[in-house]
């Protein structure tokens, strides 16, 4: 186990999350710790503040708002050596005590896996379904589609594995809001894929570490919250858009013979829909929020 452990963080007006991330990351490890915060184009102040008052701060400017995955590998080009292990963790997550430390004693039990993840609590206390199946074609497509009007679809229950018990076990990918990853296996197969400006790049790596042969590992005897509404509520149907984008390009990569083609128009032409649906309705509440 190494001596310091590097935390990179991704902002971009992070706004008070991201002091109860840093002053809740003591109780989450006895190691030393240096938080690398990739900021891309925060106008709030939050990270120059957060570097005055904490000295294991390093700020890392991007040059623009490049895109969660972007970022996540700038950081760690800079900053995390071979062989290490890091975490990548978003700044509106407020970590539980011990909960680092009892992801590095999984990283020691598991040592052919790539990465491992927390459970994942909701500011409400419920447990967020952050240990998944990689979303197949029947299972993650009925999902996408029918998942907005059909809450309780049997697909959706599938791919999210809501009915399991949280035990610790090799999952198809790990939600990328907190991740403790080893260097080489990260680096070994590219890192985050930037194509993905945000969403799903978590899927794409939890993929492509599994076909590396490496496993995700779902720790759920740590813990942590996580106020996923941070990033999506500046602009909710912005977001949802750019979800149902990546949707596409990871599911139209994972089908790419020439012979798939229509179904590669299958799947665009019902994102599509399923965008427009969810975007009005994102709209619609926000004109209603408005008046």
């Amino acid at each position: 186990m190494t001596d310091e452990l590097k935390v990179v963080t991704v902002t971009y007006s992070p706004g008070p999350h991201l002091d109860r991330f840093l002053a809740s990351l003591a109780h989450a490890t006895e190691l030393p710790v240096t938080v690398i915060m990739a900021d891309n184009g925060s106008t709030d102040g939050a990270p120059e503040d957060a570097v005055a008052r904490y000295p294991n701060v390093t700020l890392l400017h991007t040059g623009g708002n490049l895109g969660y995955g972007t970022a996540v590998n700038r950081a760690v080009d800079a900053h995390v050596t071979d062989g290490e292990l890091f975490i990548v963790a978003n700044p509106d997550v407020q970590w539980g005590p011990g909960s680092i430390d009892e992801l590095l004693a999984a990283a020691q039990r598991w040592p052919a896996a790539g990465a491992f993840g927390p459970l994942i609590r909701d500011p409400d206390g419920s447990v967020y379904p952050s240990a998944r199946h990689q979303p197949s074609l029947i299972r993650g497509g009925m999902h996408a589609v029918v998942g907005p009007v059909w809450k309780s679809n049997p697909w959706t229950a599938a791919y999210r594995q809501e009915r399991l018990t949280p035990s610790e076990r090799p999952v198809g990918w790990l939600s990328g809001a907190c991740l403790l990853l080893r260097r080489d296996a990260f680096v070994d197969v590219g890192g985050f894929d930037e194509r993905y400006f945000m969403y799903m790049e978590d899927v794409d790596l939890g993929d492509r570490l599994e076909r590396s042969g490496r496993q995700n590992i779902y720790v759920p005897s740590a813990e942590i919250l996580h106020d996923k509404g941070h990033s999506t509520g500046r602009d909710p149907a912005r977001n949802l858009a750019a979800h149902h984008r990546s949707t596409y390009t990871f599911l139209a990569d994972r089908h790419s013979r020439w012979w798939q083609a229509p179904l590669r128009w299958t799947i665009r032409g019902a994102l599509a829909a399923r965008a427009g649906l969810v975007v009005r309705n994102s709209r619609r509440k926000q004109t209603k929020g408005r008046l």
